[in-house]
């Protein structure tokens, strides 16, 4: 019979608030942020152990990353194949890792961003500094192994790593409402920098900076910022400025080369193809004409972009220019947060470097007392083997009169002679003594009869007195935290002097870049735009020459300062800017380019309904009407603003622009529908608003009918309108109230 259902009731909110909780640590902890003791994330740390599982060591031949990846998800890490593998190949480029941990065989990716070849093709082992210094020891109870997900295989809970690994490789995550993100530090300098905190835990960050002076990029480049530093590793918080090294090359006939040799460490992968159309786009936007044409010739030997300069170009101003807009400058956030006794917390670099020092000691405090252990269980049995080549006629007389093993190993350990036949009385005497322990008596029993050779014997004694000294080795160092810091000492000098590398990134103070603009002389020009959307700007003495083909062809002909913007007024209540120095400026018989390529109007989804310039209504106003009659005059100032685009006036979802134009106020504007009614009310009637109103009703519209047109008339001045075949003199209407219906033509 089927047990009775029963039913929890429990508060929503507080269900959801406790399984977010869970689901975030989980990610944190088991997932995104590294290990401040080994510096890996459990991914890395699971193909690591996983390579070191398999034997696929830095001496043995490479393996099929797909044997790597399947056996990692299977054992260890049940995620995706694409994080296990993704993980392996991180661990293999050297244009993101301070020291590379996988040996890589095949195409791992390019520092241009192109991705690794899928894992069945590449193959991987380890480096021999990853087992080493990563992998080493494991089988000498250093760490605590704790169950794999289905409890069938036990994996290491941290690797006995014996380098500052989250300095060296720094790291990347992003957890549930934290990110960490630790740059690359120099091997070297950070060996140095623990061995300095050995000799003097009291070490403050300032004296550790002498030691690390800052994070040290595998693509080089230069910190630009270094006093800011003290403040970015005392608090593990901040920001690196970093830039990419350009050298000056000169060329034949006055033709200087700017090359780029290092980039950002932010530049890595797809942004390197941004940068290079960012420098384009300086060329197209004529930010900079210095430019002639540029390459990017970076190989397998390192990164080499070449811009060709135009002869007599200013290197100096042009390389300022590259790292103010573009990414050759960039800053890196630093966030040091890691994974320190299961809780996550940001730290600077000498709590980093103390957590390292106290992983050290606690790793090798293990090791040496399993290597005592194992000594001393060596010294026991040595012992008794000594002890029995001095009674060895004895012994040999006792195992001849045993019945049975058993006889003769109670004789050894407790002296019962009892059921053995022994040759004479003195024999039994003295086989009552021994006393020998099990495992002694155990190893007398398996000793082979060339022991007793004399050089055997002395072999014996050779290795019992080695086992002696590495006792009182052992021992002292267990006993002595200044004995044990020698020892770890010692080894990470080893580690320094076998891979430790020169620096590659330059730490120095940089003035921020400025970029010096040339002064643009101003002058006039004509601004030309034909009635399919191409412009152009032309000399104001070729417009001369030209004056009446250019009026005839052209829908608008201005003359404007060359320092001057366009306003392009739409339909939909937008206003483009346009810079005049953005035009193209050439001859009058030039096609000019379309206005949609040098701004953001969009000719298939808005049309023109005035353009003028900025320098012309900075001071004046402007009146607007609609498709649904409302009117408004707005400043001209408000139009003078940084946007390319923006909102020129608020619109009903059913209403457009239809009407804009400069007023002074002492106009008349009329106002003509669809169902052919006329209104004609005074400017001066209209209110000024600001931009963003929808502004007042200028004319009551019966239902479905609208605007067509709006007319603003001068003093004096006429306009001649035909409805229904007959022809009307605007002027000729009585000035009428706003909001009125008007007068219907018939």
């Amino acid at each position: 019979m089927r047990e009775e259902e029963q039913i929890i009731r429990t508060e929503y909110s507080e269900l959801m608030q406790k399984s977010f909780i869970d689901y975030a640590m989980s990610v944190i902890i088991a997932r995104a942020l590294p290990d401040i003791r080994d510096g890996l994330k459990p991914v890395q740390r699971r193909t690591l152990y996983d390579m070191y599982e398999l034997g696929i060591r830095y001496d043995k031949p490479y393996r099929k990353s797909a044997r790597i990846v399947g056996d990692t998800m299977g054992k260890y890490h049940p995620h995706g194949d694409s994080s296990i593998y993704g993980a392996l190949v991180v661990l293999a480029q050297d244009f993101k890792m301070g020291m590379p941990l996988v040996d890589g065989h095949g195409n791992f990716g390019s520092i241009e961003g192109d991705g690794a070849a899928a894992m069945r093709y590449t193959e991987a082992r380890l480096m021999k500094l990853t087992q080493e210094a990563y992998l080493a020891d494991l089988d000498k109870n250093v760490v605590d192994f704790v169950p794999n997900f289905d409890e069938t295989e036990k994996e290491p809970e941290v690797l006995p790593v014996r380098v500052p690994n989250l300095l060296i490789n720094g790291a990347e995550g992003i957890a549930v409402g934290m990110t960490t993100s630790i740059p690359p530090h120099n091997l070297s300098e950070v060996i140095d920098g623990v061995i300095a905190y050995i000799k003097n835990p009291d070490i403050n960050t300032e004296q550790m900076m002498r030691y690390i002076p800052g994070p040290d990029f595998p693509t080089g480049g230069i910190v630009a910022n270094k006093d800011e530093l003290l403040s970015v590793y005392a608090t593990g918080a901040g920001k690196i400025k970093i830039r990419g090294k350009v050298e000056l090359e000169h060329g034949k006939g006055g033709r200087d080369r700017l090359v780029i040799t290092e980039i950002p460490y932010t530049m890595i992968g797809a942004n390197i193809g941004k940068f290079l159309n960012d420098v384009y786009s300086l060329v197209e936007t004529k930010k900079t004409s210095d430019i002639v044409d540029i390459t990017n010739q970076s190989s397998k030997e390192g990164i080499r972009i070449v811009l060709e300069l135009r002869k007599g170009a200013d290197a100096e101003n042009l390389e300022n220019l590259l790292y103010k807009k573009t990414k050759l400058e960039d800053t890196f956030g630093v966030n040091m947060l890691a994974v320190a006794d299961g809780r996550p917390e940001t730290m600077g670099i000498v709590p980093v470097i103390r957590h390292h020092v106290n992983f050290q000691y606690e790793l090798a405090t293990r090791k040496y007392q399993t290597l005592l252990a194992k000594e001393l269980d060596k010294k026991e049995i040595q012992e008794g083997l000594i002890a029995a080549c001095d009674v060895i006629d004895l012994i040999i007389e006792i195992l001849r009169g045993s019945a049975n093993v058993k006889e003769a190993k109670a004789c050894l350990t407790s002296g019962v002679t009892d059921g053995i036949r022994f040759k004479s009385a003195q024999s039994k005497k003295d086989a009552a003594k021994l006393r020998f322990t099990e495992r002694q008596a155990d190893a007398i029993l398996e000793m082979r009869l060339y022991k007793l050779i004399g050089l055997e014997i002395e072999a014996l004694m050779k290795d019992h007195e080695k086992t002696l000294a590495n006792i009182a080795q052992y021992e002292d160092i267990l006993e002595n935290r200044a004995s044990m810091a020698k020892v770890i000492i010692r080894e990470l000098q080893s580690w320094k002097k076998e891979y430790g590398r020169p620096r590659k990134t330059a730490i120095e103070n940089l003035k921020e870049a400025v970029v010096v603009e040339k002064k643009i002389e101003e002058t006039d020009v004509v601004f030309l735009m034909d009635r399919f959307g191409y412009a152009k700007t032309i000399d104001v003495t070729a417009y001369e020459r030209n004056r009446e083909a250019a009026d005839s062809e052209n829908r608008y002909v201005m003359t404007v300062k060359n320092t001057d913007k366009i306003c392009i007024f739409t339909n939909r209540g937008q206003m483009h800017l346009l810079k005049v120095l953005d035009l193209p400026f050439g001859k009058f018989r030039d096609k000019g380019t379309p206005i949609d390529n040098l701004s953001n109007y969009n000719s298939s989804e808005e049309n023109f309904v005035y353009i003028t310039n900025l320098g012309a209504i900075r001071e004046e106003r402007l009146i607007f009407g609609t498709k649904n009659a409302m009117l408004k005059v707005v400043s001209g100032a408000e139009f003078d603003v940084a946007k390319r685009t923006t909102a020129a006036t608020k619109l009903a979802e059913d209403d457009e622009l239809l009407f804009v134009q400069r007023v002074a106020g002492d106009e008349s504007l009329i106002m003509q529908s669809e169902k052919d009614f006329f209104l004609r009310i005074d400017a001066s009637s209209i209110p000024e608003k600001k931009k963003g109103a929808v502004g007042v009703r200028g004319m009551k519209l019966s239902a479905g009918d609208a605007l067509t047109n709006i007319y603003l008339l001068s003093a004096g001045e006429n306009v001649e309108v035909e409805v229904r075949g007959k022809k009307y003199d605007l002027n000729r209407l009585h000035v009428g109230n706003r909001d009125t219906k008007g007068t219907r033509k018939a």
